[in-house]
């Protein structure tokens, strides 16, 4: 097993607006404020940022994965010139009626990030927008973390029980993650 530390970030809703109608395009990829900052911070501290994504849009036929390539090309671009680094991006491109293992809040996304990085995911943070992110968290082991960006004040409201940590934004939730076990 590695010494190497990682953080999971779920895509639309954390890093970057989300929207009911897909992001399609590159030009439909904003950055929620602070959000490359936060992985800049992540990065500086020695983390390996890690981005876990759903993207059934490519199974409604709404873009195909090599649109979903210069998005997330653009996504790295932004995040690198704010000193930040992706190491890697894991998708299920499959519709939510899909018998995929990948699909959150099924963990096989996760599972192969463990798999391809050799670690251990139960020390390792998962910050998400949505009740799918965190129950894929849970079911690895992994901590997991709630933004009230995206989809998250909704997550919250739906789902009063949740004792997890939440946050304000991806900002807030790396500056606490990067707090607790400085580089």
């Amino acid at each position: 097993m590695s010494n190497q530390r990682y953080v999971l970030l779920d895509r639309d809703g954390v890093i970057n607006h989300d929207s009911d109608a897909f992001i399609k395009s590159p030009d439909e990829w904003l950055p929620i404020e602070g959000s490359l900052e936060a992985i800049a911070l992540f990065t500086a501290q020695g983390y390996q940022v890690i981005v876990v994504t759903n993207q059934s849009g490519v199974a409604r036929g709404l873009f195909d994965e090599m649109m979903l390539e210069q998005i997330h090309a653009k996504m790295r671009r932004l995040v690198s010139e704010k000193g930040g680094h992706i190491a890697a991006i894991y998708y299920c491109p499959h519709g939510a009626d899909s018998p995929c293992n990948c699909r959150k809040p099924k963990a096989g996304m996760l599972k192969a990030f463990g798999a391809d990085f050799n670690t251990d995911l139960t020390k390792i943070a998962v910050i998400g927008d949505s009740l799918r992110d965190l129950q894929a968290a849970e079911k690895v082991g992994a901590e997991p973390i709630l933004v009230k960006t995206g989809k998250g004040q909704k997550t919250l409201l739906n789902n009063p029980q949740l004792n997890f940590l939440v946050f304000e934004n991806l900002y807030d939730a790396a500056k606490h993650i990067t707090s607790r076990h400085p580089a």
